[in-house]
């Protein structure tokens, strides 16, 4: 455990404001201290322009943490928003980090988590504070096994 405070943006979707709260508060009783910049019903957003909500309130608060953690459900993927945040992260060179929720079943994740992700990690305090930091750097599938590598397509310049 570190005694130094993570400042972090969780990407989720609404409808997992319980499970986020529920991260936070695995995090908190595992001693681990994070500040969390995202938008949740705690601290909601009723802003109505998309390029006011992006560049206004949710760039800032990605600029500000070190580390994205992206909470993986049945429905992340599906989410404009979530998709807008990993790749506004990635371009701002942040370190973007899955995290499987809490009693979930391997789901679709969202493209840019696909596409940019450092490492994905499951419902464990301490491999997601690992993650964080930088120990691991694996993607792992919901239950626990470590993801086959993937094959990527290399195009020659002839």
């Amino acid at each position: 455990m570190s005694d130094e405070t993570k400042n972090v943006f969780i990407s989720h979707i609404h409808e997992d404001d319980d499970v986020l709260q529920g991260l936070k508060d695995l995090l908190d009783r595992s001693g681990y201290s994070i500040r969390d910049g995202s938008i949740d019903s705690s601290k909601p957003n009723d802003a109505q322009s998309d390029d006011y909500i992006k560049s206004n309130i949710l760039a800032p608060r990605i600029q500000w943490a070190s580390t994205m953690i992206v909470l993986i459900s049945s429905d992340t993927h599906t989410s404009k928003w979530v998709e807008w945040e990993i790749e506004y992260a990635a371009k701002e060179g942040k370190r973007i980090i899955g995290v499987w929720g809490q009693g979930c079943q391997d789901s679709n994740v969202p493209a840019n988590l696909d596409r940019y992700a450092d490492a994905v990690v499951g419902w464990q305090a301490e491999r997601v504070m690992d993650a964080v930091t930088g120990k691991i750097n694996n993607w792992y599938t919901c239950n626990g096994t470590q993801r086959e590598p993937r094959t990527l397509t290399r195009y020659s310049c002839n």
